[in-house]
């Protein structure tokens, strides 16, 4: 198979994602993030690129949002959402701080294939992506694609919607988001 080929099998295989998502889920991490004091995103490995993609926009519209683990990460604090970018639900340091926001009182979401899991079920509230898990064991979602990129993918373009959705909510466009993107690159 030629690249190209590989491309339109990825893209067919995003599509089919669009499906698999509950639009009552997402709204409500819509709603989350517009009730939200500040809003702190964390994943790890390609999850991770994945969540400062989402930060970066937030930030392009104005909120208080945040990467976990960042130098100038500010406390998390009860008026906070925490959200988390994670397949399996189970890696150990998005548990810990999972179970550190809900000490600290705040809300706590995850976006995973897994709403059954250990995040998921600390969580307020989840939004379930598909994708192949790493342990194929497990897996009813047929793809191509290697290790967790569906999910990966699947979880940058969501969060891409969310976005838009915030936008209309909030009467935001690309150019008022300009005007808060970087200037001393």
């Amino acid at each position: 198979m030629q690249t190209t080929q590989y491309l339109a099998e990825i893209m067919k295989e995003l599509n089919r994602t669009i499906d698999a998502i509950a639009d009552e889920e997402a709204e409500k991490l819509v709603s989350g993030i517009l009730e939200s004091k500040k809003i702190f995103v964390a994943g790890a490995g390609r999850s991770g690129f994945m969540a400062k993609s989402f930060v970066m926009r937030m930030v392009h519209m104005g909120l208080d949002a945040y990467v976990i683990g960042e130098t100038v990460t500010p406390h998390f604090e009860k008026e906070d959402l925490l959200i988390i970018g994670s397949g399996s639900g189970e890696t150990k340091s998005l548990v810990s701080i999972a179970e550190k926001a809900k000490v600290l009182e705040g809300t706590v979401a995850i976006a995973t294939i897994f709403p059954q899991s250990t995040i998921g079920k600390l969580a307020d509230f989840t939004i379930k992506l598909p994708g192949s898990p790493k342990d194929r064991s497990e897996d009813d979602y047929t793809t191509i694609q290697p290790m967790g990129s569906l999910f990966e993918q699947t979880l940058l373009l969501f969060y891409d919607a969310v976005i838009l959705r915030f936008m209309e909510k909030k009467g935001l466009n690309s150019e008022t988001m300009f005007g808060r993107h970087a200037n001393l690159e």
